[in-house]
């Protein structure tokens, strides 16, 4: 099993980019999912010393995405966010946070993503923005 964190706050893959150069579309992905795929990168080489997962292999995936609790709503609120009793509606969708954590660990923790059989994603708040990542066999 691979357990690690991605300290700040949760970013879904961005839609890709159009450019012309020459009078040729270029697409190309904006920085500030490279940036995040490039943090979910290194948070995972430095906390897991794990040889990657085979190519062939079955896996499940969990992402929890944590967000920030504004400091200005009352302790009433804040209490009930922290608790886990009111969820975080706003963008990033879950599936956009999926895409940019699975994309970024291509290579890294497994051979392709599409090795994901089976994924749960989670919206909740904390003080402590963050992105907890679980990835395992199907059947650990």
């Amino acid at each position: 099993m691979i357990r690690f964190t991605v300290l700040g706050d949760p970013i879904g893959k961005g839609r890709p980019k159009f450019s012309t150069v020459n009078g040729f579309a270029k697409a190309y992905t904006p920085a500030r999912t490279t940036n995040y795929e490039n943090l979910v990168r290194l948070s995972f080489q430095q906390q897991c010393n794990k040889v990657p997962y085979k190519q062939g292999e079955f896996l499940a995936a969990d992402i929890t995405a944590f967000f920030q609790i504004q400091k200005s709503i009352s302790k009433k609120k804040h209490d009930l966010m922290a608790d886990g009793r009111l969820f975080p509606t706003k963008k990033p969708d879950c599936d956009n946070i999926a895409k940019a954590v699975l994309d970024a660990l291509n290579g890294v923790a497994y051979y392709d993503d599409s090795q994901i059989v089976c994924l749960a994603v989670r919206k909740m708040y904390s003080d402590t923005p963050r992105c907890e990542i679980i990835i395992r066999r199907l059947g650990e």
